[in-house]
């Protein structure tokens, strides 16, 4: 058990580096291709289309695949992609293939948090699904480095030679024994579940905080530029909240399996809020920082107890954890989208405070609506 959430660490771990990476890029890009605040969305938020896009048939070819043959899928599309991107020199290429990416990184996450999942206790599911959030975390602490890296030498190189660990990871994952026979579920059925009141719960709470992660990696970068920061700043930045989100997201999965989700959820959707508006308001360098390094704060807090609660509501109403993990990547992929591309075209027409000031306000409201609908001391949301 322990090399395969070591492994399964490490597939979401380069997934999220890749999708990180293009923060410290993003300035670069905006200023080569001459792209708008909305453009600049688009690019940064496609990676999270291709993955909102593919993540419930990500979770079908977990069910009918197993999550072995899911990933090996999964980790070569990313590999191909990311030599695409290196290479790119047209602005629709590159987010036709971080379009792409963001397909294999929905097999990769909807394979390995199956195998994951299938394979652990019920009653250590939040410390198992926290620590490989944590080392998905470190992907997006190298993440913002790799794309300086890029920035500063060639993308061509950068990008290139990391879609061969892609590949090596592929061959590794086509060794390891499976977690189980995969298994079928009527689409009618599958359909009606999750549409009920638990699971669309359960989704939203994955989905709103990823909907304020989508808006800061907008927001965050071109503030910073226009506030005379550098590529240096922007990937500290994200580093240090990176490092702090990793560090406690293993602490709040076992935290949660002793107490409930309830606690560690809401602390962080608070946290979140107030970060927010920080950098709603922030006028100078280290305030926003502040703010940054703050939504990473609430988010180690929130994010392995959200998962968790999804991961168990499919238990409750008999959905296969294919379809579960193909829910969370939605959810994550559908927030980024919005985050992204609305609140860069909200930011383009009415400035930063607007759209920031409306995050926190979903934020708080998520907050209390979770208060009331998750039991106290367990992880199951009721209807409403």
């Amino acid at each position: 058990m322990r090399r395969l959430t070591v492994f399964c660490s490490v597939l979401v771990f380069l997934d999220v580096t890749f999708y990180a990476a293009i923060a410290p890029l993003l300035p670069d890009y905006v200023s080569e291709f001459d792209l708008s605040k909305a453009e600049a969305g688009i690019l940064s938020a496609s990676y999270a289309a291709g993955t909102l896009l593919s993540s419930l048939p990500a979770g079908w070819v977990a069910t009918r695949l197993g999550p072995r043959r899911t990933v090996v899928i999964g980790l070569l599309l990313l590999g191909a992609a990311s030599v695409v991107f290196g290479s790119a020199s047209d602005i629709g290429i590159l987010d036709l293939a971080r379009f792409c990416q963001g397909i294999a990184g929905a097999l990769i996450w909807s394979g390995a948090l199956v195998w994951l999942i299938t394979s652990t206790a019920p009653e250590r599911r939040g410390s198992v699904i926290g620590t490989a959030l944590g080392t998905a975390v470190a992907g997006a602490l190298i993440g913002p480095a790799l794309g300086a890296l890029a920035a500063e030498s060639s993308t061509e190189i950068v990008f290139g030679s990391v879609s061969v660990f892609a590949v090596v990871l592929a061959v590794i994952a086509a060794r390891l024994p499976e977690s189980g026979a995969p298994e079928e579920q009527g689409l009618r059925e599958v359909a009606a579940t999750i549409l009920s009141g638990p699971v669309i719960a359960a989704t939203a709470f994955v989905a709103v905080p990823s909907l304020m992660f989508g808006a800061t990696e907008v927001f965050v970068p071109l503030r910073i530029d226009e506030l005379g920061g550098g590529h240096a700043l922007i990937a500290g930045g994200f580093i240090a909240g990176a490092s702090l989100e990793g560090l406690l997201s293993p602490l709040a999965g076992r935290y949660s399996d002793r107490v409930g989700r309830r606690i560690p959820y809401v602390t962080g959707m608070c946290i979140c809020a107030a970060a927010m508006s920080i950098v709603a308001i922030a006028q100078v360098l280290g305030f926003l920082m502040a703010g940054l390094i703050a939504t990473s704060l609430g988010a180690g807090l929130c994010f392995a107890p959200a998962l968790t609660i999804l991961s168990e509501t499919a238990d409750s109403s008999h959905l296969h954890q294919g379809y579960a993990a193909g829910l969370a990547n939605m959810a994550w992929a559908a927030g980024q989208v919005i985050g992204g591309l609305v609140g860069a075209a909200a930011a383009g027409a009415a400035g930063y405070v607007p759209p920031s000031l409306a995050i926190t306000a979903l934020l708080l409201l998520t907050a209390a609506y979770a208060h009331r609908a998750m039991t106290r001391g367990g992880a199951v949301p009721v209807s409403a």
